[in-house]
């Protein structure tokens, strides 16, 4: 058997200039953006029938790679040229559709480190990364960016940079022990409890991103600010207002963003001790993200007891796998 692991992530600033739209026209985006200790795994073997085994929240059970209906693992499967009979169950260690942590592209991710293993072929953590691009982007036309994969590739935190040429630059930020440790405790998760369509925000979004490039560049700056914050430069409580700063930019780019109920959480996140705050990804619900000062944690979480908190910890590797069987260890 052989088992990948893949982080979710968070993005904190800059997100939607990663869309070529963006990015082609204006010449660089960029984000910044951490992997959290929260997984996808893939378990791929052999199968002893004469079939393609898939177990998701379905099973399917096919003996044509052309009929498999989860369009993630029939094009990871055609790209890497896998055609044999095989087992393949996926997992997360939270519940993943409409969260907003880029489930996804780090489920698509962890695909291709699982096939390209079980092929006995070596892939740096770009390869994993353009190799998912192509999957979401360009073969099933998602209207998606590019970060997601990126990050699940690579881990940890990072300011990645998308040129208009295609190339990226992942640049790793290594925090101080004093700042990573205050960042996690003064950073609180929710979900909301609410799943949405992102493709219907995201697919908006990429029409627009001509109309409200101003706004997207503004975002794209935002990053080089929070890289200072997080290098010492500035306050750390800074980390708040600039998230803050994104998300009122945010919310002009599309409609189904924020509603009623997700604006009535922030302000009370507001109201309650927080400097700042997103909802993670797309928008629309998924889990929503503060930061705020430890004195103020029982006042948040009493004034949004109706959520469910959900703890983290940074995590500094990207897709990787974790366990390897014994008939793949030779000549990996």
């Amino acid at each position: 058997m052989i088992i990948s692991r893949t982080p979710l992530r968070m993005s904190f600033v800059g997100g939607g200039t990663d869309l070529a739209d963006y990015y082609k026209n204006n010449g660089e985006g960029a984000v910044l953006s951490t992997t959290i200790n929260k997984y996808i795994y893939t378990f791929l073997d052999h199968n002893f029938e004469d079939e393609i085994r898939i177990r998701y929240s379905d099973l399917e059970l096919v003996k044509d790679i052309n009929k498999i209906k989860h369009d993630l693992v029939r094009e990871s499967l055609r790209l890497t040229g896998i055609k044999d009979n095989i087992a393949i169950v996926t997992t997360a260690d939270i519940p993943s559709k409409g969260s907003g942590l880029g489930s996804s592209s780090a489920l698509t991710v962890s695909l291709l480190n699982a096939f390209y293993t079980y092929k006995k072929e070596s892939v740096t953590p770009e390869k994993l990364a353009r190799d998912a691009c192509k999957v979401e982007i360009e073969l099933l036309e998602a209207p998606i960016g590019k970060q997601d994969h990126y990050i699940a590739a690579y881990g940890g935190m990072n300011h990645i940079i998308f040129k208009d040429d295609e190339s990226v630059r992942v640049e790793t930020i290594r925090l101080k022990k004093s700042i990573k440790e205050e960042l996690e405790s003064n950073l609180l998760l929710f979900y909301t409890g609410m799943t949405r369509q992102a493709n219907f925000i995201l697919a908006e979004q990429k029409t627009k991103s001509v109309e409200k490039s101003s706004i997207l560049t503004k975002m794209k700056m935002l990053t080089y600010d929070l890289k200072d914050v997080l290098n010492g430069k500035t306050c750390i409580d800074q980390f708040g207002t600039l998230l803050h700063k994104n998300w009122l930019l945010k919310k002009q780019l599309a409609k189904g963003i924020t509603n009623p109920f997700i604006e009535e959480c922030y302000n009370k996140a507001l109201k309650s001790g927080a400097n700042g705050g997103k909802v993670l990804g797309a928008g629309g619900g998924g889990f929503l993200l503060f930061y705020c000062p430890t004195k103020n944690h029982e006042k948040l979480r009493n004034a949004l007891s109706n959520l469910k908190e959900t703890k983290f910890k940074f995590e500094n590797e990207g897709s990787k796998i974790v366990y390897l069987g014994e008939k793949w260890q030779n000549n990996t």
